[in-house]
């Protein structure tokens, strides 16, 4: 008998073991009374003006979907932890939501930087990560081309916004001659580079010189004198609004007095703060919402963010609050509390209506929507136009 209860207990421990192990690789499924998701962004840290606003825009339409009842008739409860604007942080965080928090999906981060230091913890414990705005192309894609199978993005790529800034300084401003000032430490700069100067220069453009800097700069205006000698007709500055706001105010100072053209990285009040209302005029950047745009979502997504935050909401704000309900969209569609059954709802959505546009994932995970320009007038972000992918 001795020998049979062991037996039998053996058996039992070793198919608890490798049940145990069949739950590690299917990712996290039912979460209880609540359905757990993690919100990972840098609410510290060099940006977290980002981290900031896309935190408040995913949590209020968090509070949203619960006060209409949850999904499922259970209540999302967010996990919001910060990376500290640190890839090292954002991957332990992306780590401890995943197996300690056992959460169904990760939200965030905001940069690319601390989105790719997130995605091997994603992966390996195959739970799906989306991020509103980390832009760089090599996030849902590895360097072999290879789509990351659980990493999706809701906003569109550097390469699609240095592509658009480019056809926008050909066809709209009716440029031919570029240089372009870039921060070399970025991957989000560099991206931005490419695309627009291959964009450029294959449609008749010329690049007259392309120049760099680094993160943390302070003084651009030796680099700044060099590029007005050469007499662009615009310049590409591809970066955060740290540095941009010093560019164009030293820029102006120097009498280089063309258009600066960017893309979401000047998406910031801060840019202002730092450059200076009256020189911000004549900038261009690309950008995932306008609050000037008068359609009924958007109209009454602005004036529940005031009434929940007391201020008026930014392009981080609504890529956020768009991020809450494609989570919930996706979830409903899943059928079920399951992260494998989530990440094939996030891969196959189509028209998704959001804020900052009508979404659909493509074969890469990338979205497919349009890009809106915005034109600083004396430092005020104002509603340009919206360009359509090709």
């Amino acid at each position: 008998m001795n020998k049979k209860l062991l037996g039998a207990l053996s058996l039992v421990l070793i198919l608890s073991l490798i049940s145990g192990c069949t739950a590690k690789t299917t990712g996290n499924q039912d979460n209880g009374d609540t359905i757990k998701v993690g919100v990972n962004y840098e609410l510290s840290g060099d940006v977290a003006t980002y981290g900031q606003s896309l935190s408040d825009g995913v949590l209020l339409a968090i509070e949203e979907i619960n006060k209409n009842g949850g999904v499922f008739g259970k209540q999302i409860q967010p996990i919001k932890v910060d990376n500290k604007s640190e890839d090292t942080e954002s991957a332990n965080v992306s780590t401890r939501l995943a197996t300690r928090d056992k959460v169904v999906a990760l939200l965030g981060p905001a940069t690319s930087g601390n989105t790719k230091a997130a995605i091997p913890a994603a992966t390996q414990n195959k739970i799906p990560l989306v991020s509103a705005s980390a832009t760089a192309d090599d996030v849902t894609v590895d360097s072999n081309g290879n789509v990351r199978e659980y990493i999706f993005k809701t906003c569109f790529s550097d390469s699609f916004q240095g592509v658009m800034m480019a056809e926008f300084a050909l066809n709209d401003l009716n440029f031919k001659n570029a240089a372009i000032l870039a921060d070399s430490t970025s991957d989000y700069a560099k991206g931005l580079s490419k695309a627009f100067k291959e964009t450029f220069t294959s449609q008749g453009g010329k690049i007259l010189s392309e120049e760099a800097y680094q993160a943390k700069d302070t003084d651009f205006k030796a680099v700044l004198t060099s590029l007005k000698g050469l007499n662009p007709e615009v310049l590409f500055v591809p970066g955060y609004y740290e540095e941009v706001g010093l560019i164009v105010r030293q820029a102006r100072e120097l009498g280089l007095d063309v258009p600066i053209l960017g893309a979401d990285g000047y998406e910031s009040p801060k840019l202002t703060e730092i450059a200076g209302k009256g020189v911000l005029n004549d900038v261009y950047y690309s950008s995932h919402y306008s609050p000037m745009d008068d359609a009924e979502e958007v109209v009454k997504f602005k004036e529940d963010f005031k009434a929940r935050y007391g201020k008026e909401a930014d392009a981080f704000n609504a890529l956020g609050y768009d991020l809450g309900y494609f989570f919930k969209d996706a979830l409903e569609r899943a059928g079920e509390v399951n992260s494998e059954k989530l990440k094939d709802a996030f891969a196959s959505t189509k028209d998704f209506k959001g804020v900052t546009g009508t979404v659909s994932i493509d074969e890469n995970h990338n979205p497919v929507k349009s890009v809106t320009i915005i034109e600083m007038k004396d430092g005020v972000p104002t509603f340009l136009k919206k360009l359509d992918p090709k």
